[in-house]
């Protein structure tokens, strides 16, 4: 077996992922387009793939709507995408002047990773941090 995506549902599709390539410098990867309206897409993230499926569709079509929506309002839900960069201090900044919300300071735990919490748009919590040394 192996770990294939994240999807995360969100209210508006094209905006979310434009701002995870703004923010987090991304690229565009798959994104599919019914009657004018982006549904899904995803991007190019390494091994993983990371997506965006809309409430309105897929969600309502996977799950007849009964999740826990993720929003920027109130606490985070109880899930983080991690983002590995070598400058966290850098890349927390620039997402932040990109439109996401500063939750944590680029810190050093004691294990000497570097590591910042910032939310997105949608409102998903991601960690920032340094590689671990192998």
């Amino acid at each position: 077996m192996k770990y294939g995506y994240t999807i995360v549902y969100v209210e508006d599709v094209l905006a979310t992922l434009e701002f995870y390539e703004k923010a987090f410098g991304f690229e565009r990867g798959m994104v599919f387009e019914e009657d004018g309206v982006v549904d899904y897409a995803e991007l190019k993230s390494g091994e993983t793939t990371l997506g965006f499926a809309s409430h309105a569709t897929l969600g309502e079509m996977n799950f007849a709507g009964k999740y826990q929506k993720i929003t920027p309002e109130g606490n985070p839900v109880g899930i983080e995408l991690v983002f590995v960069d070598d400058d966290v201090e850098a890349s927390t900044n620039h997402a932040v002047k990109s439109g996401a919300v500063l939750v944590a300071a680029p810190v050093e735990k004691p294990w000497g990773q570097t590591v910042s919490y910032v939310r997105s748009i949608e409102g998903t919590l991601i960690e920032i941090c340094s590689p671990m040394d192998e």
